[in-house]
């Protein structure tokens, strides 16, 4: 049909998740490291738009709601005239620019190596402390 298999924009959304922790200086793979697993049990997504192929598309992600046991990410996936890089800080996010296609977003809970919730805040402060600065 030309357009973007719709399952792929959850990935689109894991992509900007991975990329907003890394961007706050916590890698992914460090986190799991440290034996914690931030699984998705929430998803929500809406679309506006399909995505064409060859469209340049840019995925801008923020953390909407952190606590000690959960975090919720908001996405959008919105396609550009040409190719853009975006980049923003905790207490300077970027405005989201392009044409809307998709938003969303996952909550996530917090576990340890068992599969058993967690409290980042006693687990990992540091991490604790960058994920919830300036969401």
């Amino acid at each position: 049909m030309g357009i973007v298999y719709h399952a792929n924009y959850i990935n689109w959304f894991e992509i900007g998740r991975t990329e907003l922790i890394r961007d706050r200086g916590f890698p992914y793979s460090r986190i799991e490291e440290t034996g914690l697993y931030l699984p998705v049990v929430e998803l929500e997504s809406k679309f506006h738009l399909p995505a064409k192929y060859d469209d340049t598309i840019s995925i801008y992600t923020r953390i909407v709601s952190f606590n000690a046991l959960t975090v919720k990410f908001e996405s959008q996936i919105r396609r550009q005239p040409g190719h853009v890089a975006t980049s923003g800080s905790p207490g300077n996010p970027v405005e989201p620019e392009g044409e809307l296609l998709v938003s969303g977003a996952t909550r996530h809970v917090w576990l340890n190596r068992e599969w058993k919730p967690v409290r980042i805040d006693r687990e990992a402060p540091e991490l604790f402390g960058l994920l919830g600065d300036g969401r």
